[in-house]
């Protein structure tokens, strides 16, 4: 607990504060949805043969879109 009181003080907070947005943050990093349902919908977009652009004239084209 001293060291929670610790940081908290170094960022000019109140201990409670400061637990909740740890807690916030940490909940905006971890996912909440089941990685099962995630896998599936990679695995179905997989399935498709979409055309792709050439990286190298994508860039080049923005850069002188820039440019213009």
């Amino acid at each position: 607990m001293s060291d929670i009181r610790l940081l908290a003080q170094r960022e000019r907070l109140t201990v409670g504060e400061w637990v909740r947005r740890t807690l916030r943050e940490a909940r905006a990093q971890q996912s909440v949805k089941d990685p099962a349902v995630k896998l599936a919908a990679i695995r179905r977009a997989a399935e498709y043969n979409f055309p792709t652009a050439d990286i190298d004239q994508m860039l080049r084209e923005i850069e002188q879109g820039y440019l213009s």
